[in-house]
């Protein structure tokens, strides 16, 4: 494992096998969507997580469960059956059905939470939303319409320090405007702060259904690396048209797929694939740190650490606002 590894530093393209599964990078500017008091991911589409870099997941198995002993083990114990337990009726273990009820109660449990509202701080305002995000919410009453834009500035501020309370935020409005895009935006913007990858990628999936639009493409991408599969991204990447994206967001698809190419391996591919004529130190757009750091990234995986170096150099004197730790990289490689 890598340093950058270590401190959890990909820039969106560590890989995503054994020395790179990390999480995905924050989805959304959750500061500027706190002032706004959007829904999270309103308008800037994939943009920085706290230090500029691409959070991915650990590599949790998630699909395994209590394994049950099997008859070579169990013999014929009580009741005469595999394992030595007694078992029900379809013959399964009573452990199994324990299991079933357990089961039965987390969900039942889980269901409540989501349709209890979570507390909401009392200087929260209606008129804090965004005012496109309140023209739509105008297809629910009044009331009820007042209620979800209040969580929804809930969890807008909250993203950042707190993702899994945002997260509560936002299912519990799902649960009273489900039909409603910036609803579902917020719930998979909160999903993906918190790692729930699969529920991020699922509820992203339904806003790009209900708008037509590609604004999150680089984040679903990203997603599908997260979740191991680092083919489905560049699939994302290749079937979208990138003049039709804003910049931002094109950049922030090319960092992903960049990384994609990195999960497979393929690490001069990675750093070919962010190569154009807006990687120019000369240039800087609003996205220019967040670039030339994760063309400095891939060069260093390449093993071009002279390069590497500059590269870092040119996004620490782009990144006015801080964003990234590119100049503790630099210093890092020249120390």
């Amino acid at each position: 494992m890598s340093d950058s590894d270590r401190r959890g530093r990909s820039s969106g393209a560590k890989p995503t096998g054994s020395s790179g599964n990390g999480r995905p990078r924050d989805a959304a500017r959750g500061k500027d969507n706190a002032r706004r008091g959007s829904s999270q991911g309103r308008a800037q589409g994939a943009s920085q997580s706290g230090r500029g870099e691409r959070r991915r997941p650990h590599n949790d198995d998630r699909r395994g469960g209590q394994k049950f002993r099997n008859a070579q083990q169990g013999g014929r114990g009580n009741g005469g059956r595999p394992g030595g337990q007694r078992g029900d009726r379809q013959g399964r273990p009573t452990s199994a059905r324990r299991d079933d009820r357990n089961r039965d109660q987390q969900r039942r449990t889980e269901s409540a939470q989501v349709n209890t509202a979570p507390p909401l701080d009392d200087d929260i305002e209606f008129t804090d939303l965004d005012i496109e995000v309140r023209k739509e919410l105008r297809s629910i009453p009044k009331d009820m319409a007042e209620l979800v834009g209040k969580h929804l500035v809930a969890a807008g501020r909250l993203v950042d320090s707190d993702p899994k309370a945002a997260l509560e935020h936002a299912r519990y409005v799902k649960t009273k405007a489900s039909r409603i895009s910036v609803v579902r935006e917020a719930v998979g913007i909160a999903a993906y702060h918190a790692g729930e990858w699969a529920e991020a990628l699922s509820e992203l999936r339904a806003v790009r259904r209900m708008t037509h639009t590609n604004m999150h493409v680089a984040v679903l991408a990203d997603l599908e690396r997260a979740l191991g599969r680092p083919e489905r991204a560049l699939d994302l990447a290749r079937e979208t048209n990138m003049a039709d994206l804003p910049p931002e967001v094109a950049v922030e698809l090319r960092i992903v797929a960049a990384g994609a190419r990195r999960d497979l391996g393929q690490l001069d591919a990675a750093v070919v694939a962010l190569q154009g004529p807006d990687l120019d130190p000369a240039k800087w757009q609003p996205w220019s740190a967040r670039l030339f750091y994760a063309y400095a990234d891939n060069l260093l995986a390449a093993g071009r650490k002279e390069e590497a170096a500059q590269w870092f150099m040119h996004a620490a004197e782009a990144d006015v606002d801080d964003e990234t730790d590119a100049a503790q990289r630099v210093a890092e490689l020249n120390g």
